[in-house]
């Protein structure tokens, strides 16, 4: 570990942990977390089999290990099993949702939703055993109170998020990204100040055995990708 003495913005290093693999290991590593991925599907029909807390845990530690800005880590996670708090969350989300799908969104929006088959009746907020709210900390505090702003803060939470959700799978579990908008409910709910957003309400458990999702067609590499 080294301390650079000499200069004022000082910062303290220490050896690099690394899996180093050879070129054949690092193809066939790609490509076991792409056809892992693949796999991956927002479900809709949850079963309300118990999860363990400590899978959970586990998850968010993965998420907390994604970069941000500065490495504010700006994010905070509200991980929900309490089914009244749930019941809660459902009320006040559909009550959003209905004023959505009945003219809020636009029809344009709408038209643009239907293949994916979704309404204003959100019974998987209820039924999954885990919802975890994620939240985005616009700025943080000093010890005297004063403000300290944050930088790169959509993009560092939704790195974060990313990582929640391939950990979610990666443990055998699916995930709902549900978006209710607005969602300034859930900071009343979850007891979150006024500096943090919440921005993604996933959904976490596992899938019912007769459950189905829409059928879709993932993009191909050539039209995602471009190579200079």
């Amino acid at each position: 570990m080294s301390q650079p003495s000499d200069n004022p913005l000082a910062y303290i290093t220490e050896p690099l942990e690394f899996d180093r693999r050879d070129d054949a290991d690092v193809l066939a590593g790609a490509r076991d977390f792409r056809d892992q991925q693949a796999r991956r599907r927002t479900v809709r029909d949850f079963s309300t089999r118990p999860v363990a807390r400590e899978v959970i845990e586990t998850c968010i530690e993965a998420a907390g290990g994604a970069p941000s800005g500065a490495n504010q880590q700006p994010w905070h996670f509200v991980a929900i099993s309490d089914p009244k708090i749930k019941s809660r969350i459902r009320h006040a989300a559909e009550e959003e949702e209905r004023a959505f799908y009945a003219g809020r969104a636009g029809q344009e929006w709408l038209e643009a939703l239907a293949h994916l088959g979704t309404d204003d009746n959100k019974p998987f907020l209820e039924e999954a055993p885990w919802l975890i709210v994620i939240f985005a900390k616009r700025w943080g505090e000093d010890g005297d109170g004063h403000r300290i702003k944050h930088y790169y803060v959509p993009e560092s939470v939704g790195i974060a998020s990313g990582f929640l959700i391939s950990a979610i799978h990666r443990a055998g579990l699916a995930s709902l990204t549900h978006t209710p908008a607005p969602m300034k409910f859930l900071n009343q709910i979850c007891g979150r100040p006024e500096s943090e957003k919440p921005v993604i309400l996933l959904v976490v458990g596992h899938p019912k055995q007769d459950a189905e999702v829409p059928k879709i067609t993932k993009y191909p590499l050539r039209e995602i990708s471009s190579w200079i």
